[in-house]
């Protein structure tokens, strides 16, 4: 069960050290002051001042569907992964194997576009012919496991875990999805914006079946057939706030049992061809898997037969060729999410290289752009942050004696990792050439899904990382106890080592304490120390914790992204707890820090103070297109940008103060309406 919370290039630059921080040469920087824009009223719309001009200077472009600056940030990270990209597909003779060869060569095979196009579905043919070869229900469940060792999940997928009762031990895990579009809701519900966007999708895969060679009937037939299955999956599966309770995807069952439970899937034959021993299991959503044994016996072959075809074109269409990334785009891009142009091809292989040799790539960038400042002078910024989470535990008046107790073992138990893994994964018996791309995505797809089996029945490897090096984004994981910011995050805007206290804290700082809140959000705060799922709390603290989160819940319940969709208080409920804790955390860490060195100067008229909340909101507040709004509220939990400025602001009397905003100010809750937790 991995459950991790996700929150959402780096110049070399001389420092040097002084009394044990580490300080930038030459002047400190604030905020960009020209992105502000002061003819709204920061206590009106916090967003909207912080970020107006630079929005008006820098409309979205057609490329995206969210829009901030950390995007840019992001832009640049693409084009220094793409520099050292064409370095490496340009060494000559690289040994067989190595990094420059593996990266060098699976960026060369994406961008070959001639030949991709040339080949057509040619690379795929074997694969489409299994499917049609397919005779009888025991020859569909062995092609079941034969595409799940592509990493084609279609529906079912078999995972390696870690045990939510005893840590330390790697299990496997049974989930059930095998849906095209993001949410059950999209299968099942009536309103307009959810029945026209079935309508759509249906005409998507029809398309794509005529792609594959289908005639306009067949491909309907077909298309009509794969809504029928993945609908039968909708209407089982739980909804994303009853997935939030960590009870209802905890089922742990014998091997035995597991098979008791889908009499339909050879599981014994499924665990011998991925080499995975029997044991513990855990089954996600048991309906579903119970759908799924009934739809093996029940559904006919020719409909499971177009339902493989159609997960395998999806899976792959990026690796096909343009014809069918531009009509996946057409869709998933265009139709669902707003977005006017395809990246540029350059900019996707990059991507795909990030996806599937994330490490061997990230290893490069670290080497050329990351300093090791950078990740010292990180993680004593999470150390203060820790601190300060400890100080509000050991302060607050809700929380019993016997509970501040196990809350406190817990957090000072915190794993920050900080850049990059501290062992370097090996991609060993991964080939890699210049000919076919999709040889090679296949052979990255299989390395992912051994390397994940491997783990079953292995004790936890506390090492792993879940996203590669160069990623702008941070997570944490409650099970694993463990924060992780990689390299990429850590370059302006965000963190700049060449800034002032204040913007570091109020950026990159808040991503931090975002995170580390997670471990005692509503979800974190089920994992002990050691990361098992168990009950620490004593009653009364709980209740009392489930009424604070409660006053969260109701404050998002009321935020708006389009007339008739608002957020769902329950559904983005960890992550909004999440920023609240992150600024909250991040502020008193920053005011901290500065104890016994005096405030920091007041820069372009804007006090430390400030420069602390103009910073949180040029990092957190971001644009989206309506499309992105729409179907974000529906399957992203995380709030939209603008209610990730302002939610948590408006609770903080120091944001109040350092703007001098008043009582009857949007930005400002009463005190009867204000939500506090850390």
């Amino acid at each position: 069960m991995h459950i991790l919370r996700v929150a959402m290039v780096f110049g070399l630059l001389s420092v040097g050290v002084s009394s044990g921080m580490l300080v930038a040469q030459g002047p400190l920087e604030g905020v960009k002051v020209g992105d502000i824009d002061r003819s709204v009223d920061a206590c009106t719309d916090f967003d909207a001042y912080a970020n107006g001009n630079w929005r008006k200077e820098h409309p979205m472009p057609a490329v995206q569907t969210t829009w901030a600056r950390r995007n840019v940030a992001q832009d640049e990270t693409l084009g220094k992964l793409k520099s050292l990209l064409e370095v490496s597909s340009s060494v000559k003779s690289p040994a067989r194997g190595s990094t420059d060869q593996l990266i060098g060569d699976f960026y060369g095979s994406c961008m070959n576009e001639a030949q991709i196009n040339g080949l057509g579905l040619k690379p795929l043919q074997l694969v489409l012919a299994k499917i049609d070869g397919v005779k009888d229900r025991k020859g569909l469940v062995a092609e079941l496991v034969e595409l799940h060792g592509y990493g084609i999940y279609a529906p079912v997928r078999l995972s390696s875990t870690q045990d939510a009762h005893a840590p330390t031990e790697v299990i496997a895990e049974v989930a059930v999805n095998g849906m095209g579009l993001p949410d059950r809701d999209y299968y099942l519900r009536d309103e307009p914006r959810f029945k026209g966007m079935r309508e759509k999708y249906v005409v998507h895969v029809a398309t794509m079946f005529e792609l594959a060679g289908y005639s306009p009937l067949q491909a309907k037939e077909a298309a009509d057939a794969v809504l029928r299955l993945e609908t039968k999956w909708a209407t089982v599966k739980l909804n994303r706030v009853e997935l939030r309770d960590l009870a209802a995807t905890d089922h742990p069952m014998t091997f035995a049992a597991m098979q008791a439970l889908m009499r339909q899937f050879d599981w014994g034959s499924a665990y011998k061809a991925w080499g995975v021993p029997q044991g513990k299991v855990n089954v996600t959503e048991l309906k579903l898997v119970k759908a799924l044994d009934a739809e093996l016996a029940a559904t006919p072959l020719a409909d499971w037969k177009n339902y493989l075809k159609w997960h395998v074109l999806r899976k792959e269409s990026a690796v096909l060729p343009v014809a069918f990334g531009d009509q996946t785009f057409a869709f998933f891009g265009t139709t669902m999410t707003g977005a006017k142009e395809q990246r540029p091809r350059d900019q996707r292989c990059v991507r795909e290289v990030d996806s599937r040799l994330g490490e061997a790539l990230g290893k490069k960038y670290v080497e050329a752009y990351f300093p090791p400042e950078a990740k010292a002078r990180a993680r004593e910024m999470a150390v203060n942050i820790v601190d300060q989470l400890k100080l509000s535990i050991q302060k607050n008046d809700w929380m019993t004696a016997d509970t501040k107790v196990k809350a406190l073992e817990k957090v000072g138990a915190l794993n920050i990792k900080v850049g990059y893994p501290d062992k370097w994964k090996s991609y060993t018996g991964v080939t890699i050439t210049r000919g076919e791309y999709l040889k090679n995505a296949m052979a990255t797809d299989a390395f992912k899904v051994r390397e994940d089996l491997a783990e079953i029945g292995k004790p936890l490897d506390r090492g792993l990382w879940r996203m590669t090096p160069p990623t702008l984004n941070a997570y944490s994981n409650p099970a694993m106890n463990e924060i992780v910011v990689p390299a990429g995050y850590l370059q302006p805007p965000g963190f700049n080592l060449k800034g002032i206290d204040a913007v570091n804290y109020g950026a990159i700082g808040v991503t931090i304490g975002h995170e580390i809140s997670h471990g005692v959000d509503d979800e974190g705060a089920r994992y002990d120390a050691k990361g098992a799922l168990t009950d620490w709390w004593s009653p009364e603290s709980y209740k009392l914790f489930q009424a604070k989160t409660g006053c969260t819940a109701e404050q998002y319940d009321k935020y708006f992204v389009d007339p008739g969709v608002h957020l769902n208080g329950k559904f983005v409920l960890g992550e909004a707890l999440g920023d609240l804790g992150g600024v909250n955390l991040a502020f008193r860490a920053y005011k901290k820090s500065r104890e016994g060195k005096g405030p920091e100067p007041t820069i372009d008229g804007l006090t430390p103070e400030q420069q602390f909340f103009l910073a949180e909101g040029q990092w957190r507040g971001a644009l989206a297109r309506p499309e992105t709004a729409r179907m974000a509220a529906q399957v992203d939990p995380h709030p939209a940008g603008k209610y990730r400025v302002i939610g948590p602001l408006s609770n903080m009397p120091e944001f109040e103060k350092a703007f001098s905003c008043k009582q009857g100010d949007a930005m400002v809750r009463t005190e009867a309406e204000r939500c506090v937790l850390w």
